[in-house]
């Protein structure tokens, strides 16, 4: 399991100032928002609670395309082209049915600390360990510099971001904890062991509302169960699949995993990351729209310490723009509910004949590809086309 990184003792030393830009999470969408203001000469200060790359919570898989466009290339530790479903027997005496699908897009695995290592080498950002305990509200209205809290001591900043995961630290809202929060529960190990194939198991001996699977790592495999409602136990049948694998039960990890969007700013915060929702319902794909909103913002954000539109347009064009993809969200989770209630039935295998046809793959995977396209990386910057604001101050860099 993790250690947390956060100083102690004599390196506890406390941690005050005032930045540009606050960025509250050293993951995907933290990082690479940092990467984004690199050369605008913006005082930016990236803090997590864990060293960069130090907790890895996912099985850590993205489309290759993503990962090469954006320099992340040396992380890759596998690519797929094929997916593999396994779906039990439907009555005694039968065989259990597997289905490979080849995919129109490769799909890797990689390491998470050096993928992290990248990202913020692409960035300047300043970088410290401290515990984000929540923003401070102060009386009256907002004011231009907001205050964020942290266990080392407080911070302010006129651009803040929460890229901290589920648990929306900087939210003034109550917070909803499973398993009543929209979130879905995953648990996996990684044994020492070497893989071919990309595979999932629509299998309910496993789970019922959700899938198992193994990614194949170079020289492990990340192996695990995936529950779309939080209150179901993952562990017993984590163990139950990597028995049947006949693999150890070596190297824990786990974690909630939102499945529904939330809002993109409150209270002068921008959310980015499983903060705002955006991992993908069905798949619990997050990384790629992590990179992808974390681009998005980190555009926004560069226009404002260049002058070229002001905070309060910045939270205006972000929520925007992340409202833009509410559809495609909904529509997915509308999906999961669907997999849910027919993983169990026969229903299951009905849909899954449709994927028989090459042509129904390749089109249902490039328009799952075209929530958070590739083609967005070289994209000019979302903020360039923004109207001049001949009223905003220029942030101080």
């Amino acid at each position: 399991m993790p250690v947390r990184a956060t100083k102690r003792g004599d390196a506890r030393t406390p941690l005050s100032g005032e930045y540009d830009v606050l960025i509250c999470g050293a993951s995907f969408a933290g990082l690479t928002v940092a990467r984004e203001l690199a050369g605008s000469g913006a005082n930016v200060l990236v803090i997590d609670r864990y060293e960069i790359g130090e907790r890895q919570t996912s099985a850590c898989a993205a489309p290759t395309e993503w990962l090469d466009a954006l320099g992340l290339g040396p992380s890759i530790r596998q690519t797929f082209q094929d997916l593999v479903i396994h779906r039990p027997k439907r009555e005694f005496g039968s065989r259990d049915r597997t289905h490979r699908w080849t995919l129109p897009w490769t799909f890797s695995t990689f390491d998470y600390r050096q993928l992290c290592e990248l990202l913020a080498e692409q960035g300047e950002a300043e970088f410290d360990t401290a515990k984000v305990e929540g923003l401070v509200v102060e009386d009256g209205a907002p004011g231009q510099m907001l205050t964020v809290r942290t266990d080392r001591g407080d911070l302010r900043a006129p651009i803040v971001v929460d890229a901290l995961g589920w648990r929306r630290v900087l939210s003034n809202a109550d917070t909803i904890q499973p398993p009543n929060a929209t979130l879905s529960r995953g648990l996996e190990v990684h044994p020492p062991a070497t893989g071919a194939d990309l595979e999932l198991w629509l299998d309910p001996k496993y789970i019922g509302p959700g899938y198992s699977w193994a990614f194949p790592a170079k020289d492990e495999v990340r192996i695990g169960v995936g529950s779309f409602d939080p209150a179901l136990d993952v562990k017993q049948p984590t163990l139950e699949l990597i028995a049947d694998e006949g693999l150890p039960p070596e190297g824990w990890q786990g974690n909630y995993i939102p499945h529904k969007l939330r809002t993109a700013t409150e209270g002068g915060v921008f959310f980015v990351g499983d903060s705002a929702g955006h991992c993908l319902p069905t798949t619990a794909e997050g990384i790629r729209p992590a990179l992808y909103f974390g681009l998005a913002l980190g555009r926004e954000l560069r226009a404002v310490i260049e002058g070229r539109q002001s905070r309060e347009q910045a939270l205006q064009r972000y929520a925007e723009f992340h409202d833009e993809h509410r559809f495609a969200y909904d529509w997915l989770l509308r999906v999961q509910r669907m997999v849910g209630i027919a993983n169990p039935r026969p229903l299951m295998d009905s849909a899954l004949t449709l994927f028989r046809s090459q042509r129904f793959v390749n089109w249902s995977f490039n328009h799952y590809l075209d929530i958070c396209p590739p083609g967005f990386i070289g994209d000019p910057p979302a903020a360039e086309a923004a109207a001049p604001a001949p009223a905003a101050e220029p942030v101080p860099a």
